[in-house]
């Protein structure tokens, strides 16, 4: 009988895909100005654009299209695949908050993560989930969550202190390989 494999669920946007890229893109086209890429820890993205731009942000998260073409957050797609060897690995994304990101993430996902089945992807409002391990760049997915939280590193939560941090994928394959 072989032994059940642990549960992991990972996050979407800023832990696999890159929103902040395509912010910062459509911002410059928009705007003709260039966005300051030095983002203070612990501020979210509207916190460096002027005020007249802060809602476009949320415009621009609401269209349909805007979560189909984002980057992929480097090498992960590579330990995804060795983590799949040794886990059972979910996505897990609190897509609901946007409705029309639903069809454009599962459609990313089949384009970057094609080994990872529609039976292993929760598009969700809370993440209420029974796994061992989560990865996540919002802490508020940890409240309640009684397994291993592997903060994955974002601009927004870089002053946290009181989380398992891992700043990127060699250091998710590092903790879990």
């Amino acid at each position: 009988m072989s032994e059940k494999k642990l549960r992991i669920a990972v996050d979407m946007d800023e832990v696999i895909a890159d929103p902040i890229a395509k912010f910062i893109k459509l911002y410059n086209r928009d705007y003709d100005v260039p966005l300051d890429l030095t983002i203070t820890p612990g501020n979210e993205m509207a916190m460096h654009v002027p005020e007249h731009a802060r809602l476009k942000i949320r415009e621009y998260i609401n269209e349909k299209g805007f979560f189909r073409d984002l980057d992929v957050i480097p090498d992960s797609v590579e330990v995804m695949k060795e983590l799949q060897k040794k886990y059972e690995v979910f996505i897990v994304s609190a897509a609901m908050e946007f409705p029309n990101s639903l069809q454009d993430k599962h459609e990313w996902l089949a384009d970057h993560f094609p080994f990872i089945g529609w039976q292993h992807i929760m598009f969700c409002g809370y993440k209420i989930v029974n796994t061992d391990i989560m990865i996540d760049d919002r802490i508020k997915n940890f409240v309640d969550y009684e397994g291993r939280k592997l903060l994955f590193t974002s601009p927004h939560n870089m002053l946290l202190t009181d989380y398992e941090r891992v700043n990127n994928w060699n250091e998710v394959a590092e903790k879990l390989l």
